[in-house]
């Protein structure tokens, strides 16, 4: 039962908890406000809804905390999550009670503070975290409602991703050491992710079998920088863990880049055998590339592309090519969705076909010879 009382000119509602003890909610301005909760508190309590509101002391600090500890996702995960929590969630939240949490508070601190500073995308991946991490306090009884549910935030539609004609990643290619460039060239025939490119073994690259092929290990397919430490984990979904078949004249390239570095464990490396990071690569290989040289006769090249581009590259491509939906899942790394998806089976045929159509694209718009490539300095690693 929970009833009201006047207090020092205002109301206050009062009502008694599962272990008898008596809880006071201050403030009302008037005695229409008061009874409308005090109403709520009762009805909560017979539908067995109700909430005890000294839970929702909590600090989100604390409920953190405790959400860490029971939370688990892959190393490369939890390190994204980490950043948010410690560089945006905690800055604007911390010492706030889970039950102090107010849903216009969290749109303003999304509109005003996250969005103004950063993509569209990121933020909504705070607030996705976020939202999370709220939703299973509510999920433990610690608080009634998820206070970042229906804000309705219109956020940006991502942009549309560039891609590069086959003679436009031939000549970014050109623009780099031949390492480099040979890996530009077999990220945009394979449409490998930069995890996966980046941490491929030569004992998971299959030159010398009947239909060559690369394969993304289920454990150790794919490099992952985790606060700075370079590391081999898994690919990015369980479908991502994929056979990867290899055009004829790409495997010729490979097996002459394997001849060159006999002693690598890795396809693709940066100065003296040291595996690549992400960011010196852009910095120092891939936007140099992109940006041209005047003095070389280089004109800038698809300046907004990123090497991620790449796979949304290989995919046109194999679109292009008419390469079945199915095929292109798989090829991907891509989950199986729909109906048809699910039904539908990859055959010799259509690896054949692919392979033939990637080939034919190098053989009438590529061909870049490496011996020929212009002398660049590598970058480090």
């Amino acid at each position: 039962m929970a009833w009201v009382e006047k207090h020092r000119g205002s109301f206050r509602v009062r009502y008694r908890l599962d272990d008898e003890t008596i809880f006071t909610e201050n403030g009302f301005v008037d005695q229409d406000e008061a009874d409308n909760r005090a109403a709520d508190v009762e009805s909560d309590q017979r539908r067995r809804r109700f909430v005890d509101p000294r839970l929702a002391q909590t600090t989100i600090d604390e409920w953190i905390r405790q959400w860490s500890e029971a939370h688990r996702v892959a190393d490369i995960t939890w390190a994204t999550y980490d950043s948010h929590i410690r560089n945006h969630i905690l800055p604007r939240w911390s010492g706030t009670a889970l039950g102090d949490f107010q849903r216009i508070a969290v749109k303003g601190w999304v509109n005003k503070t996250l969005r103004p500073n950063m993509a569209d995308k990121s933020a909504q991946d705070i607030l996705v975290l976020f939202s999370m991490i709220l939703g299973e306090a509510v999920d433990e009884g610690l608080i009634g409602s998820n206070p970042c549910r229906k804000l309705r935030i219109n956020f940006d539609d991502r942009p549309e991703r560039p891609h590069a004609a086959t003679d436009e990643v031939d000549a970014l290619a050109g623009r780099m050491a031949p390492d480099n460039g040979l890996m530009t060239i077999t990220d945009a025939y394979t449409g490998l992710r930069w995890g996966e490119i980046a941490g491929l073994q030569w004992i998971r690259t299959y030159l010398d079998d009947d239909t060559p092929h690369i394969d993304v290990d289920p454990k150790f397919g794919a490099l992952h920088e985790v606060r700075g430490r370079l590391e081999l984990g898994p690919p990015k979904t369980p479908a991502s863990a994929r056979t990867v078949y290899l055009p004829p004249f790409l495997v010729e390239e490979l097996r002459a880049h394997r001849d060159r570095n006999p002693d690598s464990q890795f396809v693709f490396t940066g100065v003296n055998g040291g595996l690549h990071r992400r960011s010196n690569f852009r910095r120092r290989v891939w936007l140099p590339a992109l940006a041209g040289d005047e003095q070389k006769g280089w004109s800038p090249l698809n300046e907004e592309m990123h090497f991620h581009d790449l796979r949304h590259t290989h995919e046109t491509w194999l679109i292009e090519d008419h390469v079945p939906r199915i095929m292109r899942l798989v090829r991907l790394g891509h989950k199986r969705k729909d109906v048809d998806d699910i039904y539908s089976h990859i055959t010799e045929q259509m690896i054949e076909e692919t392979l033939e159509a990637l080939q034919q694209r190098w053989e009438q718009d590529g061909g870049w010879t490496w011996a020929e490539s212009p002398a660049v300095e590598p970058e480090a690693a």
